[in-house]
């Protein structure tokens, strides 16, 4: 069953929206507990970058030291949960407002890598996949309740369909973004 960390505080939203520790964050979640230096390796930065990052996201409660160390000389960091949930309750704050603004920056770096990956490799890829992956956008008119209520269905919907025990399933980014449509006020 995934797990999510719900986000309601601009403090700790700052502190996961850092590009490099969203990055991180990002990685384990995929891959799977690693030291601070086979983090480095693999994002390609110093792993004294990586170290100080994985402490502040610790320190914010993103990540942990896993149980299951395979050495004592390098500690290896896990991910606390399978996904973060924003829930600020006031954008007119400044600070969440701001807080929200680097996270949505780091997602859009995120999700512009995620595409360039699709175009490069996409081609490849078998046909029941390339048929299957989905690229839309959607225009619907909604109360904020309403709105609410999809956000809830189409998360558990998502969740429905997490298989870790198929060996025909692979992970899948899914971002998923509400805005009011241009011209559109509450």
């Amino acid at each position: 069953m995934a797990t999510s960390y719900r986000v309601s505080d601009p403090v700790v939203l700052r502190a996961v929206a850092h590009p490099l520790r969203t990055r991180l964050l990002a990685h384990l979640r995929l891959h799977g507990p690693a030291t601070a230096s086979a983090l480095a390796r693999a994002l390609g930065e110093s792993s004294g970058a990586t170290s100080y990052h994985l402490r502040q996201l610790a320190r914010y409660g993103f990540v942990e030291p896993d149980p299951e160390q395979a050495s004592r000389r390098e500690k290896r960091w896990r991910a606390r949960h399978d996904y973060t949930d924003v829930d600020l309750p006031d954008l007119a704050d400044p600070e969440a407002r701001d807080a929200l603004d680097e996270l949505l920056a780091a997602q859009q770096e995120g999700l512009r890598e995620g595409l360039r990956r699709r175009r490069r490799e996409g081609p490849g890829w078998p046909g029941e996949w390339q048929a299957a992956h989905a690229s839309s956008d959607l225009l619907v008119q909604v109360t904020a309740e309403e709105l609410a209520d999809l956000k809830r269905r189409i998360t558990a919907l998502l969740l429905e369909h997490e298989r870790s025990d198929d060996p025909a399933a692979r992970r899948v980014v899914v971002h998923l973004h509400s805005f009011w449509a241009e011209g559109e006020r509450p």
